[in-house]
């Protein structure tokens, strides 16, 4: 008798993730749809994040744990999980984000009303210690271009139809890999389709790149010039949307 395939597959990289990993778990197992498979592949932690996990995966075996065998980075890492992937979709969270327990079955139904292949939608900020912030609102569709310029779709939230868009990999960059895959799909012509609802926390944590906005503009530059290949006159009119919407999104839609 075959074997049933999980709907979705959700691709969460993690190192030394001890203090969020147990509450970003807990909201995939929350979700209204169980028809999930969560694989998680550790990079290398130094901390207590493979035990834990181990721990909860004890109890559900819709999650998997990887380990790799040095540290590689998140590229790898969910390259990782997405090759040990069996649904149909593939879904995004990290170890310190959270979702709401309706995430997926009102993002599959919207995705299902649009034939889409690729979707995302609004989410929360949080502090590190779950105090709500910002509501990052999101457009209704954003083409290759337009991501070009406002580079709002947050990984936590993207769902990709793999029957529709095809398999995929994340490029081989330590940072913004998320965004570099995105153009990569959007630029052969798929539609990324924004649902306007906030059905994710992203935890804004001091260490990440997003948290140090020139570093993460320098590598918004770098994909534009060096995966994307485009000009320089297209880069700049690139990067002055890029930062007008930067700017916009953290002064507009306060909680």
């Amino acid at each position: 008798m075959a074997i049933k395939s999980p709907l979705v597959s959700v691709i969460m990289p993690c190192y030394n993730a001890e203090r969020f990993i147990t509450e970003a778990i807990k909201s995939v197992q929350a979700q209204s749809i169980t028809d999930w498979e969560l694989l998680i592949t550790d990079d290398c932690s130094t901390d207590n994040t493979q035990n834990l996990v181990k721990s909860i995966s004890e109890d559900d075996p819709r999650i998997k744990l990887f380990n790799l065998p040095e540290n590689s980075g998140a590229a790898v890492a969910r390259n990782n999980s997405i090759m040990h992937a069996a649904g149909r979709y593939i879904a995004f969270l990290d170890s310190d984000d959270l979702w709401a327990e309706d995430k997926l079955e009102k993002q599959l139904t919207f995705m299902s009303s649009k034939s889409a292949g690729f979707s995302f939608t609004a989410y929360e900020t949080i502090s590190e210690n779950g105090e709500r912030n910002n509501i990052i609102h999101v457009p209704a569709t954003l083409t290759y271009n337009q991501y070009l310029r406002n580079t709002i779709i947050g990984c936590l939230t993207v769902i990709v139809d793999r029957d529709i868009v095809g398999d995929f990999r994340m490029p081989l960059l330590r940072k913004r890999q998320d965004m570099a895959t995105w153009l990569s799909i959007l630029r052969g012509g798929e539609v990324a389709y924004g649902l306007d609802l906030p059905l994710a926390s992203y935890r804004n944590v001091s260490t990440s790149i997003s948290h140090n906005k020139l570093k993460a503009a320098a590598v918004v530059w770098k994909v534009y010039r060096d995966v994307e290949h485009l000009s320089l006159a297209r880069s700049i009119f690139s990067f002055i949307g890029y930062g007008y919407n930067a700017v916009k999104k953290r002064l507009t839609h306060k909680c």
